[in-house]
């Protein structure tokens, strides 16, 4: 395994898991999330990961032995808003190590690390950089209330060709807007729904 950079990074929470939205669900990942995100949806439900000085701060060798002691070798980084932090040298690190690595991120930050998959989850409270869209493997637009698929179109039509696009409800209004979900997929099938699995199995 190659030498690991120096360097720390405020981490809340690491916990080995199944993806529980998106195109990866249902594999086994090991979630690290960062602290830190100035975004602030109203509905967000890690908002206590929002100030980074409230986390310990991590080397990266510490983060990759963790996520080493489990067989998974998909690594999720996620938040907060992972990319407030330059993350180039912890994919390298988890690279070395053979980690497949996957970002969750609402592309309101500079794209910074080598990623085997881009989740872009784009929010209204910080829209994303306009670079960032044709990155995106995957599009994952919160429905909050019906004017947001309208806006899940605006981002759509700037992601690449291949990227995979899903609409998911938001948890605290998911009866309300989960038929709407579905009626607007049957009349636009290019997308899919993303159900939030781990919320209905019970894992982290």
């Amino acid at each position: 395994m190659s030498t690991i950079v120096t360097t720390q990074l405020p981490v809340m929470e690491y916990f080995y898991t199944l993806q529980g939205e998106g195109y990866h669900q249902g594999r086994a990942a090991y979630f690290i999330r960062l602290g830190g995100c100035d975004v602030g949806c109203v509905w967000c439900d890690v908002k206590e990961s929002w100030d980074a000085s409230k986390h310990p701060l991590l080397s990266l060798e510490t983060i990759v032995e963790g996520a080493a002691q489990f067989p998974g070798r998909i690594a999720i980084i996620t938040g907060g808003e992972p990319l407030m932090h330059d993350l180039g040298p912890l994919t390298d690190a988890l690279h070395d190590a053979g980690f497949q690595t996957h970002i969750e991120t609402s592309g309101a930050h500079p794209l910074s690390g080598e990623w085997d998959w881009i989740c872009l989850s784009p929010k209204k409270f910080k829209t994303p950089l306009p670079e960032i869209l044709p990155l995106a493997n995957e599009l994952k637009v919160v429905v909050y209330n019906k004017s947001d698929f309208e806006w899940a179109e605006k981002y759509a039509a700037q992601v690449g060709p291949n990227c995979k696009l899903y609409l998911q409800p938001e948890w605290s209004k998911s009866q309300q807007v989960t038929p709407l979900i579905i009626d607007y997929i049957k009349d636009h099938p290019q997308w899919e729904f993303s159900l939030q699995l781990h919320k209905y199995i019970h894992v982290p």
